[in-house]
């Protein structure tokens, strides 16, 4: 968050930042829930119908769902958590809602890690959700042609793009002079993620009862 961390990174030919889903202080809880999904190639149209299928089971466990753009194939699926859990609890939540939404719709989606197992279906990955892991943050630049950049979206600018290369250093600052951060606020709407797995699960329960 200054020059001086800017030039030791990129002394370190740092292009692609990554962060941990904790903070200092609280490295054991997180207060990131991911969802990366991930195409089984540069097909867009196939990670927006993920996301909105994500969306909708979120919805249905009172989760609030933030979608950024990663700058790479993907798109990433965030929920802000209020640090009230360990990680292997928020891992639970990521795997048993993967699992719900690949049981949902199994010729589209996968929570499959195998590659081979994939069969050209969205994978939906929460791999991230582990103790040490990290994932790209807003607004890093990628190191792919043209310097595409991760960017947060409205869930309804979803529609309108093409790609998650959609922003780039040339373009973005555009964007941020014309629109506010939609992530602005997102911590106050952190949810625990112990509270979600027990409605994933109840949820599970009743339909199998």
């Amino acid at each position: 968050e200054n020059a001086a961390t800017l030039v030791f990174l990129a002394d370190q030919g740092c292009i692609s930042p990554h962060a941990w889903l904790s903070r200092e202080g609280a490295l054991g809880r997180p207060d990131r829930l991911i969802f990366d999904l991930d195409p089984p190639e540069d097909d867009f149209g196939v990670v927006r119908q993920a996301a909105r299928a994500l969306r909708g089971l979120l919805d249905r466990i009172e989760l609030p769902s933030f979608p950024m753009l990663t700058g790479s194939r993907g798109l990433h699926v965030v929920v802000p958590l209020d640090g009230s859990a360990d990680f292997d609890t928020a891992r639970e939540l990521g795997q048993d809602a993967a699992a719900r939404l690949a049981a949902a719709h199994p010729e589209r989606l996968t929570d499959e890690v195998r590659k081979v197992e994939r069969g050209g279906r969205v994978f939906i990955d929460v791999a991230r959700n582990a103790y040490g892991q990290t994932a790209v943050p807003p607004y890093a630049v990628r190191a792919r042609p043209g310097a595409p950049v991760a960017v947060p979206i409205e869930w309804d600018e979803l529609s309108a793009v093409d790609s998650a290369h959609h922003y780039t250093v040339k373009t973005l600052f555009r964007r941020l002079a014309q629109k506010a951060d939609p992530w602005r606020g997102m911590e106050r709407r952190a949810c625990s993620a112990v509270s979600a797995l027990d409605r994933i699960r109840k949820m599970t329960e009743d339909q199998r009862s």
